[in-house]
């Protein structure tokens, strides 16, 4: 008999890292609600070029801090309409990069828009968590604890 692999437990909320992007660590919120992953971009510039649609961007992975900004570029790779929780419906960007959860590293899509409002600078959706983990709403930032997490000083 073919024996499952097991699924690690994660909080509603978790320290993730996404590396392509130079982001080391940034709080999530785990939405099992929402399908798909969502990014605080600032200053979100969308361009063509020879080689396809890019996105310019900084991410602030500090909530209400504007320090550390991290520019970023990443190729947009659709356009995807997104019900938002207020039910307000947008057309985002669209792009893939590695996440980094735990001792998980695997790549996501992860549409960016303004989360300025929002409590958290990234929400996790359940297409990225699928077949991973599972989801304790009573925990939080299991993978990592906050001692570890360090951004240097503004």
């Amino acid at each position: 008999m073919k024996r499952k692999k097991q699924k690690a437990v994660i909080g509603w909320r978790e320290w993730a890292g996404l590396p392509d992007l130079g982001v080391i660590s940034i709080k999530a919120k785990i939405d099992t609600g929402a399908r798909t992953s969502a990014l605080h971009a600032h200053n979100l510039v969308e361009e063509e070029t020879e080689d396809g649609r890019w996105a310019r961007f900084v991410v602030q992975p500090l909530q209400r801090r504007r320090f550390p900004a991290i520019a970023c570029r990443a190729r947009v790779v659709e356009r995807r309409r997104i019900l938002s929780s207020n039910g307000q419906a947008e057309r985002r960007p669209v792009i893939r990069t590695r996440l980094q959860l735990g001792p998980s590293l695997y790549e996501i899509e992860l549409t960016l828009t303004n989360r300025d409002e929002m409590g958290f600078r990234m929400l996790i959706g359940r297409k990225a968590l699928k077949r991973r983990f599972l989801v304790d709403p009573g925990l939080s930032y299991l993978t990592t604890s906050d001692s570890e997490v360090a951004w240097p000083a503004a």
